[in-house]
């Protein structure tokens, strides 16, 4: 194969119990493990081990559904576990150089408020945090905040847009050496360093300064999720690392073309960001072992809950009337995430998959990219789609967690460690450090 210079970056993306939709049902998940700091705590040093650049948290804010039949059959829809900031402050303190990212969203926050919380956490981990971007696709979070509806698909990421401007602004608040503790001349810091943004925009008013100093980093890294065309308007605009979903090699190469090719508009060169995957794997000794593994996940599937998935990637639409072993409907684009309806939807019709082929076929990834095999066979597939530039890296979904995240540290880092495509070390202290981005200079 290729060689490509460089090596991956991976980010280990932490669902509680693990990212197959019926985990928790495995006999070695952990019972309650989203509200248990010492489940995160192991997660996080067995991350750090392996040299990880960074752990990924997501988030909603609100339960996705409200039927309560439904929702009792599964751990994925954020009916109980930490909210993903004070979770990160807390692993701040057991971990020593893993990038920490969270998710919060665009759509029911306020610059100010990301800003500041992103902003310590920084200062608590010593240059280590990052804000996952999302603007949010539900109506279920839209009702806890006093909307009965969501925002327009257009409208959440033209907010989302300003949203990040502000929080940047927020962020250069102060020069790097503004704070200076003068005792004896009696300054804090020197008012010329001072900067305050007045921003007026269509969405926002914001005064600032932030009332912390400048961070580490200077900035948080911005990630972003989201493969629309408006979703990639606002990464090559703004974001420094991208989660994104494609099932085949072809489609992953022509993202990555498109969304590199779009940045030169924004005055960026193609290395200021990253394209990082999700992938799900399923690691075995052999072949035949992965496979056990994994329908051995498959045969813990409620078809309740199957049902539930589809209709949630597909926009929300309820198929509960159509024949679960007949095709999917013909469906239209709905206000929530387009790109993953799009993705579920193509899919299905590429492997003419009937409704409960379909829910089996992504209960693991839910539209990532799924990989079943032996070491060997899950690095071959890596690189390929690393030397044909189809992604810098990738953020890793283990099937159940410890084990799925164990197996991939264990098992498949070594391997790619031998082929020269994964770090021996960290080479730096921070984020930025370990993803190979710049520190930005304040303005």
């Amino acid at each position: 194969m290729a060689r490509r210079e460089g090596f991956l970056r991976f980010g280990a993306f932490l669902y509680p119990t693990g990212h197959h939709i019926a985990a928790w049902r495995h006999p070695d998940a952990v019972p309650g493990a989203g509200l248990d700091i010492r489940h995160y705590a192991a997660l996080a040093r067995e991350a750090e081990a392996a040299r990880f650049d960074l752990i990924f948290l997501a988030d909603g804010v609100g339960t996705r559904g409200d039927r309560p039949e439904v929702l009792s059959r599964t751990a994925h829809s954020y009916v109980s576990q930490f909210e993903p900031l004070t979770l990160l402050s807390a692993l701040s303190m057991v971990t020593e150089k893993i990038g920490l990212v969270g998710t919060a969203s665009t759509s029911f926050n306020e610059p100010f408020h990301i800003a500041r919380k992103f902003a310590s956490l920084d200062h608590l981990s010593g240059g280590r945090s990052g804000w996952n971007l999302v603007t949010s696709s539900s109506e279920f979070e839209a009702r806890n905040f006093n909307r009965d509806k969501h925002f327009e698909h257009a409208e959440r990421y033209a907010r989302a847009s300003e949203f990040a401007d502000v929080v940047r602004g927020l962020w250069d608040s102060w020069d790097d050496d503004a704070f200076l503790w003068d005792k004896a001349g009696g300054r804090v810091f020197d008012p010329a360093r001072r900067h305050v943004l007045h921003h007026k925009g269509t969405h926002f008013s914001v005064q600032g300064p932030l009332n912390v100093a400048r961070s580490p980093q200077g900035r948080p890294v911005l990630v972003q999720a989201g493969s629309s065309e408006d979703g990639k308007a606002l990464a090559a605009r703004s974001a420094e690392v991208v989660f994104t979903a494609q099932q085949t090699l072809e489609d992953a190469v022509a993202f990555y073309a498109d969304l590199k090719g779009r940045l030169a508009a924004h005055g960026r060169s193609p290395d200021s960001l990253l394209i990082m995957p999700g992938v799900f794997p399923v690691v075995g000794a052999s072949e035949s072992e992965a496979r056990e593994k994994f329908e051995q996940l498959q045969s813990l599937i409620d078809p309740v809950l199957g049902l539930s998935l589809i209709s949630g990637l597909t926009g929300g639409v309820d198929l509960s009337g159509h024949d679960l072993d007949g095709p999917i409907p013909e469906l239209p684009l709905t206000n929530a995430s387009q790109s993953r309806q799009e993705l579920t939807l193509a899919l299905a019709r590429r492997e003419n998959l009937s409704i409960r082929q379909l829910y089996h076929r992504v209960a693991g990834a839910r539209g990532h990219w799924q990989l079943v095999g032996t070491p060997e066979q899950i690095a071959d597939q890596l690189e390929e789609r690393f030397v044909h530039h189809g992604a810098d890296g990738f953020n890793i979904m283990a099937p159940v967690l410890p084990n799925g995240l164990q197996d991939f540290a264990r098992r498949v880092l070594p391997e790619l460690r031998r082929r020269g495509l994964a770090r021996q070390d960290y080479e730096g202290q921070t984020l930025r450090d370990h993803l190979g981005l710049v520190r930005p200079q304040r303005g």
